[in-house]
């Protein structure tokens, strides 16, 4: 796919998004903690997430599907085949 002129990839080297993590740490959480619940997926992958949302004009009910259909948007998140896909509903 990098031969194929992979735009996402392309963005990835211009931009370096772990520069934004101590920000989006900063953003107040969905959900103080205390009634338990899945750790929160890391806050850089739910930004790049909603990347892919606005490049793509994707409503949150398709982006979870297509996420999980398209390697390139897999290999833009750092995610696996095996790994779960956030909901983004939750973004």
């Amino acid at each position: 796919m990098s031969g194929l002129g992979d735009q996402l990839e392309a963005f990835s080297r211009t931009v370096n998004f772990k520069i934004f993590h101590p920000d989006l740490e900063k953003a107040p959480a969905s959900s103080d903690g205390r009634k338990g619940g899945r750790p929160p997926y890391d806050p850089v992958l739910m930004f790049k997430t909603l990347v892919i949302q606005q490049l793509n004009n994707l409503p949150d009910e398709l982006t979870e599907y297509l996420i999980n259909d398209h390697l390139s948007f897999m290999r833009f998140l750092g995610l696996g085949l095996s790994d779960h896909v956030p909901d983004t509903k939750t973004v």
